[in-house]
């Protein structure tokens, strides 16, 4: 097939800068020693990673990427650009350098520091990458921040990944591993009743991550949280009253809020009395701003699926469980039970 310089020109400059839509699907390719590019390009078009053969082996052609394509196995998804698709194609097999593991309930921040540390990249060019605006939106995703979407699972990169790519692959795999919970009757039922979308979903969910420390304590923790906001009698109105949720927004910025000044990880109580902070859900009716965690798919199951009860209180018991109450006295006996378990004799 032929064409013009105007064409030739698209090919080079559009192109490779044009996301696939896809459905967020993980793609693991084997590539045969040898294997030609048009055939390369055929499979990928079978796989549904690109949509045209033809135009990415002429992509390829063009920048002689073809002589450059290694044997191997190499992970993909189908929301690639050609040029992040030709990247992992050129550079993306082999034995993989690092194997990481992003616990449930990292943020972020949390994530940066364990790449850095790692190798991978830098933290500051994948915070970067987290909030740019056009990759955000390349990735269909709604809020300020990926915050929610980097899925918490065990990671094969390869050091000196380009950080857009590392955020890219975790979003994907959130898209693919979450996709079956957005068609449930628990999404519809929040849905029908709150306005919700996947988006409140995952902040809640993150807000249940940070505060759950066992398992089974996930779903009665987003009962908990989800009758506060149904509540009539609740008081103050709808306020989730969650302590990570201030200590994000001091994360997210720290000059916004007076009190976040010198947040070294202990929450005050300044902090929670602090309204300029938009995250603090002590002042601030409703879901924060967005999610400010990355939860894995139980507290995400925990929030469509919660456990049907009256409580609207709960406190930590000092061993990673907490007392839950339906009533404010009930809470403030469990708070005074706590101190004078830890009070020495």
């Amino acid at each position: 097939m032929l064409l013009g310089v105007s064409g030739l020109a698209w090919v080079l400059l559009v192109y490779p800068n044009e996301p696939h839509v896809g459905q967020g699907r993980v793609i693991a390719l084997e590539v045969a020693p040898g294997t030609p590019a048009r055939v390369l390009a055929r499979t990928l078009e079978a796989r549904g990673v690109i949509d045209h053969a033809w135009l990415f082996s002429m992509y390829m052609r063009l920048l002689h990427a073809d002589e450059s394509l290694r044997a191997g196995t190499v992970q993909l998804t189908d929301r690639l650009t050609p040029s992040q698709l030709l990247r992992r194609l050129s550079t993306g097999f082999g034995e993989v350098d690092t194997r990481v593991l992003i616990p449930e309930g990292f943020n972020r921040f949390d994530i940066a520091v364990r790449l850095e540390t790692f190798g991978i990249c830098s933290a500051q060019g994948f915070l970067d990458a987290t909030t740019d605006r056009g990759l955000l939106d390349r990735l269909d995703i709604p809020g300020p921040s990926a915050e929610g979407y980097l899925f918490p699972d065990t990671y094969d990169f390869r050091s000196g990944s380009a950080p857009s790519l590392v955020v890219a692959r975790m979003v994907d795999n959130e898209r693919a591993r979450t996709a079956p919970l957005w068609a449930s009757e628990g999404m519809r039922r929040l849905h029908d009743e709150l306005g919700w979308g996947p988006y409140q979903v995952l902040t809640l969910a993150s807000i249940v991550e940070r505060e759950a420390a066992v398992p089974e304590e996930r779903p009665i923790i987003a009962g908990v949280f989800l009758n506060r906001l149904r509540s009539t009698t609740f008081q103050p109105r709808a306020r989730l009253q969650a302590d990570p949720t201030a200590a994000y927004g001091c994360l997210v910025d720290p000059k916004a809020a007076p009190s976040c000044a010198g947040y070294d990880g202990v929450i005050t109580p300044a902090m929670l009395a602090d309204p300029a902070n938009p995250y603090n859900t002590y002042r601030h009716s409703g879901l924060p701003p967005g999610p400010i965690a990355n939860p894995g798919l139980p507290a995400i199951e925990a929030v469509l699926e919660p456990a049907h009860h009256d409580y609207l209180y709960f406190v930590a018991r000092g061993d990673g469980r907490h007392t839950f109450s339906e009533t404010l006295v009930q809470h403030n006996r469990a708070i005074e039970r706590g101190r004078e378990a830890k009070t020495p004799p």
